[in-house]
Order: structure tokens, then C-alpha cells, then sequence
């Protein structure tokens, strides 16, 4: 019987726990965003030889409408190159920013990083304005977690989410979690 109820229990904590982490994953990738920001930090995701995967250009197409109705912002395109990709990802960002119609000068690069975190810390040595006003543009489940990423590095930032392709949704959610958990574990034991 207490075996029982144990298993229920923490069933029960479980799925609350993920119901909180699938809220806030909701809020932050429905913010509204601050026209004319200082700066505009695209985060990198796969890059498939030298094409964006699907994530990446959801990405790209989001910081671009936005880049295209708001002329005084720049933008970070941010991530290194991985041992499978032809080229960096910023590389593939700012490529794909300025065939949609954004200024080539625009845009800077940040091609050394290998995780969120290294995205954000990299990115913010190019950021003049340092107390300015930033978005993150990242596909929505993601947007949480980079912001809060972001706030331990001292950026007060806003999140813009571009789409998730519906092939992965929920491996990125289940991903997402896990990743969330661990920031959470990382941030208690520091």
C-alpha cells in the first residue's frame, strides 16, 4: 500500500513539475517584444552542410521580419561550427539574414560558441550597449531557459520565438525539460 501511494505521489510531483516547466516555456515564447532594441541575439541551432536545418531558419525568419520593421537594430548571429556542419552557424544566420533583405552591416558574428550558454557569454562582448535593450530569438521551447540563461549573465533580455517544426515538437520539449532540470540543479549547487 505505502508503495502505492509512493508511486502515485510521485507521479503526481512529476507531472506538476512539467506542467510548470510547459507554463513558463508558454509564457516566454509569448512575450511582446520592444521595438527599436539595441540588439538582437540569434541563437545557432544545426546547420545541415551549409543550409539551416528547419529550427535554424524558423530562427532566421523570425529575426529577420523583425530586423526588417525595426532599422536601428543589430544583430548577433551566435554559434560556432560543429565537426558535421560545412560552416559555423552564425555563418548560416547572417547568410540567411541577408537574403531576406537585412543589411549585411547589420549583423555580427559570433562564431565561437558551442552551447546556449557560450552563445550568450560570447555575445555579450560584442553588445556596446551593454544595459540596452536585447531580445533572444530562439525557437519557443528554448526561449525560457536561454533567458534565464541570459539574466545569470547580467542581460535583461526579451525572448522573440520563431516556430518549432512539428516533426520535433515533442523531442524538444522532452529535451527542454531535462535541460531546464539541470539548469535548475546547476544554479541550487552554485
Amino acid at each position: 500500500m505505502y508503495v502505492k501511494v509512493g508511486i502515485i505521489l510521485l507521479l503526481s510531483v512529476g507531472i506538476l513539475y512539467m506542467v510548470f516547466l510547459q507554463t513558463k516555456i508558454y509564457q516566454y515564447s509569448h512575450q511582446e517584444v520592444p521595438d527599436q532594441a539595441d540588439y538582437l541575439i540569434v541563437l545557432g541551432a544545426r546547420v545541415k552542410g551549409e543550409e539551416p536545418s528547419l529550427s535554424l531558419q524558423y530562427r532566421i525568419d523570425a529575426a529577420a521580419q523583425y530586423l526588417l520593421r525595426n532599422e536601428k537594430t543589430i544583430a548577433i548571429a551566435s554559434g560556432g561550427q560543429g565537426p558535421d556542419e560545412g560552416i559555423s552557424e552564425a555563418l548560416a544566420i547572417k547568410r540567411g539574414l541577408v537574403k531576406l533583405g537585412v543589411e549585411e552591416s547589420r549583423v555580427l558574428l559570433e562564431d565561437q560558441s558551442t552551447s546556449t550558454y557560450e552563445n550568450l557569454l560570447y555575445s555579450k562582448e560584442l553588445i556596446t550597449e551593454e544595459k540596452g535593450t536585447g531580445i533572444i530569438v530562439s525557437n519557443g521551447f528554448h526561449l525560457y531557459r536561454a533567458i534565464l540563461m541570459a539574466s545569470d549573465q547580467g542581460l535583461d533580455v526579451t525572448g522573440l520565438a520563431g516556430e518549432t517544426p512539428t516533426i520535433s515538437i515533442i523531442q524538444s520539449h522532452i529535451r527542454e525539460y531535462a535541460a531546464l532540470t539541470k539548469l535548475f540543479l546547476d544554479r541550487q549547487w552554485n
